[in-house]
C-alpha cells in the first residue's frame, strides 16, 4: 500500500470537483492551467466556478495536517471566504483520505456554523492505482 503523493491528492480533489458540477480554473500540479494564488496566509491548491458566480476553493489535507493545531484557523478563514462584488459565499472542498475521515468531522464540530454549512468534505482513497 502505497501513500498518495501531493499531485495525486490534488488529481482526485479535481475528480470531485467535476462530480460536483464545478469548472477547474486554477490547480496545483497542472499542465495548462495556472497554480492558485494564496488566500491569505494559506496556500490551496485549486480554484473553481459552477455556472456564472459560483465558485469554490479545493484543498488537500493529510493525517498530518489533520493533527496540526492551526488547521482550525486555516478551515475557518477559508471556509468564511465571499466573492468580491456579488458576496456570495465560496464553498470550500476539503480532500481527506478516507481513514481520517472521522478526524476531519470532529475538526468541523470545532468550527462556527457559518463555516460548517460551506466545507464539503471530500473522501479520497489513500493507495495508488498501479
Amino acid at each position: 500500500m502505497n501513500n498518495l503523493s501531493h499531485s495525486e491528492r490534488v488529481d482526485a480533489l479535481i475528480q470531485h470537483f467535476w462530480k460536483s458540477g464545478y469548472l477547474t480554473l486554477r490547480r496545483k500540479f497542472g499542465t495548462y492551467l495556472p497554480e492558485p494564488e494564496t488566500m491569505g496566509k494559506y496556500e490551496i491548491d485549486a480554484l473553481g466556478k459552477f455556472k456564472k458566480s459560483n465558485y469554490a476553493i479545493g484543498i488537500t489535507l493529510t493525517g498530518e495536517d489533520l493533527n496540526n493545531k492551526d488547521i482550525i484557523n486555516k478551515l475557518e478563514y477559508l471556509a468564511t471566504r465571499h466573492t468580491k462584488y456579488t458576496n456570495k459565499n465560496v464553498k470550500l472542498f476539503v480532500a481527506v483520505p478516507r481513514d481520517a475521515i472521522i478526524s476531519a468531522k470532529i475538526i468541523l464540530l470545532n468550527l462556527t456554523e457559518e463555516a460548517r454549512k460551506n466545507i464539503k468534505l471530500a473522501p479520497i482513497s489513500t493507495e495508488t492505482v498501479n
